[in-house]
């Protein structure tokens, strides 16, 4: 289910699918990079929606996901409209063959991440598996009825739910992979991501990743 992903450091994702390059928030990119086919943007804060690591790995027909409030920054980069794909949360798309859904992210607890902000995660239904890709977010109403293979659930607390709350989320939803991210840089640690791993469930495997 993890063959040909990769996570690159902090939210950052990598995806082999088909012949195409995927990336998920792409951030603090090094060395050579593979050129996106398409690139999913969770929301507008600097971690994730990065020009700098987006001129890195666009080419003229990379597609681009984003939520609308991102819209003209895209444009100015040079993107065009007809791949530009802009989404809202609880709705299903599909994109060069690729379907996918999104999911409200949003803290319940602190202001950095608002629910009327219209921030996403998404799951990526890829070769029959469900991948959630949980972005900023706290355990949320919506997010505890996902059904997923894979989740990638942040753990670093302060901006999204730490290590104990990604914890919980992950043994309401029980995929049969957990994968920590959102630590170890910006915010959280290496010992958040062991502390979280001992506290999941035995029977959801824990991926550490980077």
């Amino acid at each position: 289910m993890l063959d040909n992903i990769y996570c690159l450091g902090h939210s950052a994702l990598k995806i082999l699918y088909k012949n195409k390059v995927i990336y998920v928030d792409p951030f603090n990119l090094t060395g050579n990079n593979d050129k996106a086919d398409i690139i999913f943007i969770t929301h507008s804060h600097y971690d994730h929606f990065s020009i700098s690591d987006i001129n890195k790995i666009k080419k003229v027909e990379t597609k681009i996901v984003i939520p609308f409030d991102i819209y003209e920054k895209v444009l100015d980069i040079g993107f065009k409209k007809e791949d530009i794909t802009l989404v809202e949360p609880d709705n299903f798309y599909e994109i060069d063959g690729i379907k996918f859904s999104t999911v409200r992210a949003y803290n319940t607890n602190k202001n950095f991440h608002l629910k009327e902000s219209n921030w996403v995660g998404y799951i990526l239904e890829l070769s029959n598996f469900k991948y959630y890709i949980a972005g900023d977010t706290d355990i949320t109403e919506e997010n505890k009825k996902i059904n997923c293979d894979v989740a990638f659930i942040p753990i670093g607390g302060t901006y999204t739910m730490d290590y104990l709350e990604a914890a919980q989320l992950t043994n309401i939803i029980k995929p049969k992979v957990v994968v920590p991210i959102h630590y170890g840089s910006i915010v959280g640690n290496s010992l958040d991501c062991e502390k979280f791993k001992h506290l999941v469930n035995k029977d959801i495997e824990c991926r550490v990743m980077f």
